[in-house]
């Protein structure tokens, strides 16, 4: 999917697509939940599960 594709998809802007991927930006939750749902992927799957400990809140 092209940047032009998926900032139509998931209401964002090109450029700001552009500039998250390019590490220049960075991005809310709000926002990488609208990816998330324009690639169809589940928004868990944009984090490493394996740097959190989810039960207490914190990262290792």
């Amino acid at each position: 999917m092209s940047q032009k594709d998926l900032a139509y998809t998931a209401d964002l802007d090109r450029s700001y697509i552009a500039s998250v991927e390019s590490g220049c930006r960075n991005i809310s939750i709000v926002n990488i939940e609208k990816i998330a749902n324009a690639l169809n992927v589940p928004l868990k799957d944009f984090f490493n599960a394996t740097e959190f400990d989810f039960t207490s809140g914190s990262g290792k």
